[in-house]
């Protein structure tokens, strides 16, 4: 972390879009109980039926769609280009209102955008989109010693800088391959170089260059595919990266030296086992290069220490029973600890110690654990020994989630009764003779914050010498907040506040505490919903004070429930377009996402998976029966292993959905993880299970979405997309699934059921700040028109 990380905006997968929205206005009868095949469309397309046989575990049925799999059969292609005509012959009466809510969601975005510049050295560091572009520049200005902070800010918000420097631009980029996602950017210690990744297919597939920022020019004979992460060593001439196998999983640490001619590229480690990724970053101090090697769900602790002929040091975790520590003369071979299932480690360094955030239990019979992290520190030359003293473990109800070093503070991220918390001590911290400590114990700075923040997440905080921390705070019902916290002087100012067109206005110079939200006109709150099982499961709801009217509305819910992730819920301008017509907009924290503890998503996740689903169900049955939401007026969306999570639901519960979108979804879960060859399969057997094992199998069969389509029964109307370059979620997924639908369901109900392809495009999509707007206007006309809401949604608008 001694590299610059860089905020960036929402936009990370960029393509540029020029489909126009005008068209006229069609509107016809729609039923608000089920949906009817407008009889101005033709039948849905029909794919071919191949037979094919699959067989596990003694079970054996038929799979009529399998050879959608072969992305390379033109009949796939075929296919997806006469789905892609149905949406649009069934979206077409909606042309005009995808019109409106489009111009509604760009009226509402600044003309140029623009993060606030971060000092590293001698130099600022910020993001923007200039006015009438789409996507982020990265850029930097000499930064001018002895200068106010404050009128600084203003000059540069006013954009008063001189000599400005353009380091990359997502725009040429762009408009030179028509696709692109940056995946990472590091700039080296020397400011000299920009290392990055691009992808530029949608496949994920991603080449790094390195540019030389003095000439300004792209070095021509390094480039190197398949690269992830990316960390420069403290010489600034040495990178070090990590390359990806046939199943796009990092596998292999590498290193090369700038200037080197030929450019040699030095092999440091390789990952044989098929279940582990290796990840490579910086201590923030800049002093040690950690290559991490991780499962899902662990990792285990061991050390590969390389010293180059600069001296840099290698700290290696590393996935089996073996420790390596080299020094000039050679290798020595030692073992450090076993691995243990469930078990991981975080570590950085601060004056001659590692400080390790762990959840092992150190002592305990066997290195039992209860999933909670503490946080551990041993000196650098006791790492081998796992001689640990643990310096803090948080009391009962509280739950460490993260960690930074600085040279004089140490940041915690904490969750206490499911909220939030970022708190800072001094450092170091001094030795309590043995003696585990409590937060308390340490005198801990709490970082003051909004009572209705429901999102935190870390500026770049590159600066190991700085002692101000940077965050970016956000809620359903507040722009973002960019919060500068001063831990020398337990102080905090705002430097910026997204400022959303016709709704909010930045904070004025003297409201330098305080946020500015919109609750005055939108309501949030935080409900708790009983599951199945007697778990409490936490809802958000939001609506407009306004416009909502108890059982009456129409609303949509979200989930994700996965990988131990959070349900995004921070601030869109581009919600207001559902809120201002009424609707209710919920987000569904179910267990396999994050939670207060790591339990949380333990049991949501493998065996468990069941509790997601029954999870979501209760919150959306919540919305109807407490009048949130009208009966016969909900909606679901799901994103990737979410649309697994809504789908399901549906499967379960097909009557308590009234429409629902399925973006780029994980639906045949049962076939994907009885294919090793495909990407991330493998990897996702400690998420989901692995059907080559009977209980997993019969686990995943009773929830798989492609495999539990309930026959003759009338489903929701539902949008699902997909890309045809994705390689995290196959386009076959979505396609075999409306194929199933249709040929199963009720065929009326089965005729709203649409498929919109991305042809060019990967997992994420559209990403140009106008291309979401499309996007999102898109998916807000269609539930508008299939919950029969196309007259009224222009209503006062």
């Amino acid at each position: 972390m001694a590299s610059f990380i860089f905020f960036i905006t929402k936009t990370t997968r960029i393509k540029p879009t020029t489909r126009p929205l005008t068209t006229t206005l069609h509107s016809y009868f729609y039923s608000s109980l089920r949906h009817q095949t407008p009889p101005s469309l033709q039948p849905p397309p029909e794919p071919k039926k191949v037979a094919f046989n699959v067989t596990a575990h003694g079970v054996s049925w038929e799979d009529p769609y399998h050879w959608m799999s072969n992305t390379h059969d033109p009949d796939l292609l075929n296919y997806l280009k006469h789905e892609n005509d149905y949406s649009e012959a069934f979206m077409s009466d909606t042309h005009d209102l995808q019109s409106s809510l489009f111009s509604e969601m760009v009226r509402r975005l600044p003309h140029q955008i623009s993060t606030p510049p971060e000092r590293w050295g001698p130099w600022l560091y910020y993001q923007c989109i200039p006015e009438k572009k789409e996507y982020p520049m990265l850029c930097r200005k000499s930064a001018v010693e002895n200068t106010n902070w404050v009128q600084s800010m203003i000059n540069y918000a006013k954009r008063r800088f001189s000599n400005e420097e353009i380091l990359l631009d997502w725009n040429e980029i762009a408009q030179e391959h028509g696709y692109v996602h940056v995946g990472t950017c590091r700039i080296s210690p020397d400011h000299r170089f920009l290392a990055y990744t691009i992808d530029t297919t949608g496949e994920e597939q991603f080449l790094l260059q390195v540019k030389d920022l003095q000439t300004g020019t792209v070095i021509p004979t390094f480039r190197v595919e398949g690269v992830v992460s990316v960390a420069w060593a403290q010489d600034s001439c040495t990178l070090f990266y990590t390359l990806c196998d046939q199943s796009q999983r990092p596998y292999r640490v590498q290193y090369t030296t700038m200037g080197s001619n030929p450019v040699s590229n030095v092999i440091v480690y390789t990952e044989e086992d098929s279940r582990f990724c290796v990840d490579i970053t910086n201590t923030k101090d800049g002093k040690f290069i950690t290559v991490n090697s991780n499962s899902r769900t662990s990792s285990e602790e061991g050390t590969y220490l390389h010293m180059i002929h600069i001296h840099t040091i290698l700290l290696f975790f590393k996935e089996h029973n073996l420790c390596f520590i080299s020094n000039l003369d050679g290798y020595i071979t030692g073992v450090l600890h076993d691995r243990v299932s469930d078990v991981q480690f975080f570590l950085e360094h601060h004056r001659g110690f590692f400080y390790i955030l762990t959840n092992l239990r150190v002592g305990d019979e066997n290195g039992s654990l209860d999933g909670n992290y503490y946080l551990a520190r041993c000196r650098v030359e006791d790492v081998q020994s796992a001689n640990w003293e643990k310096v803090i473990v948080p009391a009962k109800g509280t739950h460490i989630q993260d960690m930074d070093v600085f040279y004089e503070h140490l940041v915690l991220y904490l969750n206490k009764e499911d909220s939030p918390m970022i708190c800072s001590f001094k450092m170091p911290i001094q030795s309590n003779n043995g003696k585990e400590m409590e937060i308390d114990d340490l005198d801990p700075w709490r970082f003051p914050m909004p009572e209705n923040s429901c999102s935190v997440n870390p500026g770049s905080n590159h600066d190991f010498m700085n002692s101000v921390y940077r965050v970016v705070l956000s809620s359903p019902v507040m722009p973002d907040i960019v919060v500068d916290y001063n831990m020398s002087t337990r102080t905090f100012s705002i430097v910026h506040q997204e400022d959303v067109l016709g709704v909010s206005s930045k904070p004025r110079q003297s409201e330098a505490h305080e946020w500015i939200n919109i609750s005055n006109s939108y309501f949030c709150e935080r409900k708790e919903v009983m599951s199945h099982d007697g778990t409490i499961v936490p809802l958000t709801i939001l609506y407009s004070r306004k416009a909502h009217k108890m059982c009456e509305s129409p609303g949509i819910i979200h989930g994700y429930g996965s990988y131990g992730e959070v349900l995004e819920k921070s601030w869109s301008a581009e919600r207001l377009s559902l809120l201002d017509r009424g609707w209710v907009v919920a987000f569904a924290d179910v267990r396999g996402g994050a939670g207060g503890d790591p339990s949380w998503h333990k049991n949501g996740s493998g065996l468990h998976k069941l509790n997601s689903i029954n999870d979501f169900i209760s919150c959306g049955k919540y919305l109807i029966n407490e009048g949130y939401v009208h009966k016969d007026q909900l909606g679901a969306i799901g994103h990737s292993a979410g649309g697994l999570l809504v789908a399901a639901a549906i499967n379960m519960h097909p009557n308590l959905f009234k429409a629902a979108i399925l973006k780029v979804p994980f639906l045949d879960i049962c076939n994907t993880l009885l294919d090793p060859s495909l990407p991330l399969t493998v990897l996702d057997y400690e998420e989901f299970g692995n059907p080559r094992i009977k209980s997993h199998f019969d686990s995943i069969m009773k929830y798989s979405p492609y495999d539990n389509i309930n026959r003759g029964t009338c489903y929701p109307a539902m949008l699902l997309t997909a890309s045809f370059y994705d390689s995290r979620v196959g386009v076959w997924e979505a396609a075999k699934y409306v194929s199933r639908i249709r040929e199963q369901t009720c065929s009326s109900c089965s005729g709203s059921v649409i498929l919109k392809t991305n042809m060019s495009g990967g997992h994420f999509g559209e990403g140009g700040r106008t291309g979401q707007c499309e996007e999102l206007a898109y998916e807000y006309a269609f539930l508008m028109k299939v919950m029969g809401q196309l007259d009224a949604s222009e209503r006062d608008f």
